[in-house]
């Protein structure tokens, strides 16, 4: 078995004698590494004016980090430009707040074919390639253009949009074909699966009769949903310790019987704040006999602060904050607690284990690993309630969630009500089936089932030529059409699932 390559936007280097970090990928790719170690390769996070054109390595454990630093140039271009300012709200179906400019486009792709460059002289031949998110989506495509024959797999963490959506980003038609570079496509869903298919379909002119596999020169090409999980038992076991370190004895003293509701997120457009604080407020008109009865504490850790929409996101959500404390505080109650700043991870642990209500409610999400964190940091005799909007992908793993339209401040202030009054034993019941299939998916059985699909599927039987790769591969092709007269689709995979999907939630409605 060969190393495993990881490639990703960001990648911190732990220093030594440190472990790796207590999120994200790291965890998910912990028992992986351990197993047949490999390389870990990716922007440093330094942007430099004139950084060296040099690749810096570290080796921790069984790990080899390679990291590059960005230009300013480069930054602005690839990442706070094309990246997070077209890519992004594109795939959360914003499409009024995208901004597209083709030099940041060119900035994108270059800097994908860069790190291409500098990736492919440290590979081995039997390697395994593992790229990540949006912000690299041609990376497979400038590795085949450089002659790489070696399985590349890519996940996709975030929303993915039909094409209806898709198709609005200047350039989309490149952006889909650059998938077929890899030999396996995850997204986080079913629905965001449906979404890849579908701009499959019609973004590459391929006669696609439902989805599950493309064969496409020589290769196989598939796309599967794997939802992401967590280290469940692990989180339980640092929120239970938690609850009694003084950060959360502070918090739990200064509530004074009171009841919590709690939402912890970066600070990001698509995660619905100003709806939230709306919903809450709402629940304080609609139904008075909550004031001064339950507290709201929303941490919104600061990100992307040199996107304009993110300045404006934090304006408005102070705003809304202090009109709903200016309408309804009292002397010894303030109703919204906002914490624009990071908390640490084993700290907000303890906080979801004191809410009453996890209000985890984006306008659209890939994910959203806050919902499974709220639900396994619960006491499991007395557990709080889940509401949940039907836009994250966890909604469809946790049905069992209240689940709300976080576009209805009404309708959300009604399921704030129900879970702040739903008897202990409907609870019970809820949260254990959610935490049973918490601890059945959990982080490391989802990166060994991607793993287990890219590697074990026929390797490709005739790689293209180099100039092959670069007609079909490289971002700026002239032809909008690929023929379709050797390419097949079978639709069993999708399929297979969806009606898996269905069967259960027939089952679970019985």
């Amino acid at each position: 078995m060969g190393r495993l390559v990881i490639v990703s936007n960001r990648v911190a280097v732990p220093r030594r004698g440190e472990a790796a970090a207590a999120g994200g990928l790291a965890v998910a790719l912990k028992d992986a590494f351990s197993n047949r170690g490999g390389l870990w390769f990716g922007w440093s996070g330094t942007v430099s004016p004139e950084p060296p054109d040099v690749v810096r390595h570290a080796r921790r454990a069984k790990v080899d980090y390679a990291v590059i630093d960005l230009s300013q140039a480069a930054y602005d271009g690839f990442y706070a430009g094309y990246a997070n300012s077209a890519l992004w709200p594109m795939f959360h179906f914003r499409l009024g707040l995208l901004s597209y400019d083709r030099d940041q486009a060119e900035c994108y792709r270059a800097v994908n074919r860069r790190y291409a460059e500098k990736l492919m002289g440290m590979l081995r031949p039997d390697d395994t390639i593992w790229v990540h998110d949006y912000q690299m989506i041609p990376l497979g495509a400038e590795l085949r253009a450089l002659g790489s024959r070696h399985r590349i797999g890519y996940f996709h963490h975030i929303p993915f949009p039909p094409w209806a959506v898709f198709s609005a980003m200047p350039g989309a038609e490149d952006l889909i074909r650059d998938l077929l570079a890899y030999d396996l496509v995850g997204v986080q869903t079913h629905r965001d699966l449906a979404g890849l298919v579908d701009c499959m379909a019609q973004g590459t002119g391929m006669k696609m009769r439902a989805g599950g596999e493309v064969r496409f020169r020589g290769r196989r090409i598939r796309l599967r949903a794997f939802p992401i999980g967590i280290a469940t038992d692990e989180f339980a076991d640092v929120a239970a310790r938690s609850a009694d370190a003084p950060e959360a004895q502070r918090l739990v003293a200064s509530l004074a019987g009171r009841a919590l509701i709690i939402g912890a997120e970066r600070l990001d457009y698509t995660k619905g704040l100003p709806e939230r604080l709306k919903a809450f407020g709402a629940l304080l008109n609609r139904f008075p006999e909550y004031r001064s009865k339950v507290t709201y504490l929303q941490v919104a850790a600061r990100s992307r602060e040199d996107v304009e929409s993110y300045k404006d996101l934090k304006r408005e959500i102070e705003h809304l904050a202090g009109c709903i404390n200016g309408e309804h505080a009292d002397a010894d109650w303030t109703p919204v607690r906002y914490v624009g700043r990071a908390v640490p991870r084993d700290t907000l642990a303890g906080y979801y284990r004191a809410a009453q209500v996890g209000l985890v409610t984006p306008l659209r999400d890939g994910m959203n690993l806050v919902a499974k964190e709220y639900v396994a940091a619960q006491d499991t005799e007395n557990p709080g309630v889940l509401v949940l909007s039907r836009f994250a992908g966890a909604s469809e793993e946790m049905p069992e969630a209240l689940t709300v339209n976080p576009l209805d401040a009404v309708g959300m202030a009604e399921a704030m009500k129900a879970a702040l009054e739903m008897p202990l034993e409907e609870r019970r019941e809820r949260h254990g089936t959610m935490l049973r299939r918490l601890r059945e998916n959990t982080v490391g059985g989802w990166a060994k089932s991607f793993l287990d699909v890219l590697e074990g599927h026929d390797a490709a039987e005739a790689p293209p030529s180099r100039a092959a790769a670069l007609a079909v591969f490289q971002a700026r092709l002239m032809s909008r059409s690929i023929s379709t007269s050797s390419d097949s689709v079978s639709g069993e995979m999708v399929g297979s699932q969806v009606a898996d999907l269905s069967t259960a939630r027939a089952s679970r409605a019985r």
